[in-house]
């Protein structure tokens, strides 16, 4: 297995367009309705096995028919699933995405089965199998977030797991309070730019990047920055690139396709700005598309969206 995707796992039911919400008590028509399986971690693993990279998925759902819509969604896309489980004590994760005229999105959550989540939970036979462990969804899993995710992270680099951490935002404001334990034993970090901003206090990509490296070791910092790009840092190299221009359906995803195809670049052994350029052109592919995965297509037709850029 090249990369496990372990964190959320989410329904998201998207409607289309919602520019503003009714008043209390009235009704307010949209045009357009999706039920997508979503989650930081579901969206990553699906991309990368899209990519053709072999990925796995490592959470908790519900015994219900969103957590059983879940399951078949990774299935039906080649992840492996052993390492899920279903918990006939909780609910599936939810959201309701109300997505605007210009593709930004609001959200509405409930954190069910994901709240549930702890290390306990982890089959270690799984995760030996991979060559990358991805974690997707930190500060949006209480059981789980702080200490408990540190331990599984110095763990895995103890077994020559490489480690990579993506970030959601959170609403506590905790930020580095609860991360900071984990950072130590993280390869790859790649957090939006708010996200970023909130954890270091930091505003520039490249100053964020400089103090994530020099305070905790962290080798490759990416930050994503939406339609004004990323900038992708190692020791070695950096390299800013920006977003391709395309028609914008929805947004949602487009973090986590963008992830995907760093992870994807990066086990395929490219370079940083190969890598780079890969990840933005994955994450153009998604907006392109109502839900978080619909849009993304093979390697070979997203490596046509970045080959339009070195033909301008």
């Amino acid at each position: 297995m090249d990369v496990l995707s372990l964190g959320i796992y989410v329904v998201d039911v998207l409607g289309r367009p919602i520019d503003q919400f009714p008043e209390k008590g009235k009704l307010a028509l949209f045009d357009e309705l999706g039920i997508h399986t979503g989650g930081c971690a579901n969206n990553t693993a699906i991309a990368l096995t899209r990519l053709g990279i072999s990925a796995g998925a490592m959470g908790k759902v519900g015994t219900d028919a969103f957590g059983d819509l879940i399951l078949q969604m990774l299935i039906d896309n080649g992840v492996d699933t052993s390492g899920m489980q279903q918990d006939p004590s909780s609910s599936t994760s939810f959201t309701f995405v109300a997505v605007a005229s210009d593709g930004e999105r609001t959200f509405y959550h409930y954190i069910g089965a994901n709240g549930e989540l702890c290390e306990a939970d982890l089959d270690w036979e799984v995760i030996k199998r991979a060559k990358i462990l991805h974690i997707a969804g930190a500060l949006v899993m209480p059981r789980f977030d702080g200490a408990p995710m540190a331990n599984v992270l110095r763990a895995a680099k103890s077994f020559g797991i490489t480690t990579s951490l993506d970030t959601a935002y959170d609403a506590t404001g905790k930020w580095l309070e609860t991360l900071e334990p984990c950072l130590s034993y993280v390869d790859m970090f790649m957090p939006s730019i708010v996200e970023a901003q909130y954890l270091t206090g930091i505003s520039d990509a490249r100053e964020i990047a400089q103090f994530l490296r020099s305070r905790y070791g962290i080798h490759t910092v990416v930050i994503k920055m939406g339609e004004n790009g990323s900038y992708a840092s190692t020791p070695e190299a950096e390299y800013f690139a920006s977003a391709y221009p395309v028609d914008v359906v929805d947004a949602t995803g487009a973090g986590d396709a963008y992830v995907a195809g760093f992870l994807a670049g990066t086990i395929m052994d490219w370079d940083l700005k190969a890598t780079a350029e890969l990840a933005s052109a994955t994450g153009a592919a998604c907006v392109t598309a109502m839900g978080t995965t619909d849009g993304i297509q093979n390697l070979e037709e997203t490596l046509k969206i970045s080959h339009q850029r070195s033909e301008e």
